[in-house]
């Protein structure tokens, strides 16, 4: 498939992309890549369309997304992915009417939950159902934003794909008048895999030599911190740390890293500090209690580190039979699974040889596959 990547003004100037070998086999309609992802601080669904493009490039031409031509890339673009400014708008204003009009009949892809509401020769990824299964967890504007976007986008969108069997099922569970279904397009952890571990954060946090238990996450309650804290304070061990990574985390615990000295939160990581991380920790816990897919376990296991998650939504899917699964209501459940990997070593490398195996049936690749090969099916 060639990827049109130049439509400036009203009179749509095209130009077109050679095919790579990897784009081949998908039809000749012109698509293109919504961009706007790229102009916003980096999250998990971000991490997931830029994985998805660097792959699916990976052996072809630079591919060009649209973004709005008033707004700065912040993104670190992988090297074969570039950003092509277009329009007048800017943020969901440029999504819902720069972009539809400038596309004129091209297909879009769309591949971090939003995308224009009334368009219909497009493909979006909606990566879970979190604001209409918790809405607790979200401001009311914003779940109801996210409600009115994603029963237009369900209704209306050629193709709706997911990152896991549960995340389709969760859509098709609230919105069951879609009669094309939801398509799956997993996703990859290997990524970690490509920078050296930066071990310099095991000096900084004076983690020589020292057990932790790992936990990786943001602010949101739904990571469920409070119940690894409690588990923790269970296990009756003043020589075991827990260390929280991840940008929100001084919010998370800041009351909490007064009143337990063995608490280690390290704010934001790069992905070489995360591998470090990972690679030198006793255990994962990942006791969330809603995943669209859950990215850190897979990570996790791509670094042989041991992994404790929550026995609901798709962690069973993405985990199978390499990691340890607690109720994430329960501290003591959380707590009893760490302790069996704190005082077995051998279950610990039979779980960080399952995981790897594991993390292996995932991958980029295989999402670059997925897609290619319904972007050939629906939009011939």
């Amino acid at each position: 498939m060639t990827l049109d990547t130049a439509v400036e003004s009203r009179a749509a100037l095209t130009q077109r992309l050679t095919p790579s070998p990897a784009l081949a086999q998908m039809p000749s309609t012109p698509a293109i890549i919504n961009g706007r992802f790229m102009t916003r601080p980096a999250t998990g669904v971000d991490r997931f369309a830029m994985e998805l493009l660097s792959a699916l490039s990976a052996q072809g031409p630079v591919l060009t997304a649209w973004v709005p031509a008033q707004a700065s890339v912040r993104a670190d673009l992988p090297e074969r992915l570039q950003a092509r400014a277009v329009g007048r708008l800017q943020g969901q204003a440029w999504e819902q009417w720069d972009l539809p009009r400038l596309a004129a009949d091209a297909p879009l892809i769309n591949l971090c939950n939003t995308a224009p509401l009334l368009r219909q020769q497009q493909l979006v990824v909606i990566h879970d159902a979190a604001t209409l299964a918790n809405p607790g967890n979200f401001s009311w504007k914003f779940r109801t934003w996210y409600r009115i976007m994603l029963s237009n986008l369900m209704r209306r969108s050629k193709v709706v794909a997911s990152v896991s069997k549960f995340s389709a099922g969760e859509l098709m569970r609230f919105f069951p008048e879609r009669r094309a279904g939801v398509e799956v397009i997993c996703e990859g952890g290997e990524h970690i895999l490509r920078v050296p571990a930066d071990t310099n954060i095991i000096e900084r946090f004076k983690l020589q030599g020292r057990r932790f238990v790992l936990a990786v996450g943001s602010w949101s309650p739904n990571k469920n911190f409070s119940a690894v804290l409690q588990a923790m304070a269970s296990l009756n061990d003043p020589d075991l740390l827990l260390v929280a990574a991840g940008g929100g985390n001084q919010r998370v615990f800041a009351a909490a890293q007064v009143q337990d000295p063995r608490l280690v939160s390290t704010g934001f990581v790069t992905d070489a500090e995360l591998r470090a991380l990972y690679e030198h920790a006793a255990c994962f816990v990942f006791p969330s209690y809603y995943e669209g897919f859950g990215l850190p376990p897979l990570e996790a296991m791509c670094c042989g580190c041991p992994v404790v998650v929550s026995n609901t939504t798709s962690m069973p899917e993405v985990c199978g039979e390499a990691a340890l699964y607690c109720d994430p209501a329960d501290p003591s459940s959380i707590a009893t699974q760490i302790r069996r990997l704190l005082d077995s070593p051998a279950l610990c490398a039979e779980l960080r040889e399952a995981g790897r195996k594991r993390a292996a049936q995932f991958g980029w690749a295989r999402a670059a596959a997925q897609f290619e090969a319904l972007m050939k099916a629906q939009f011939t």
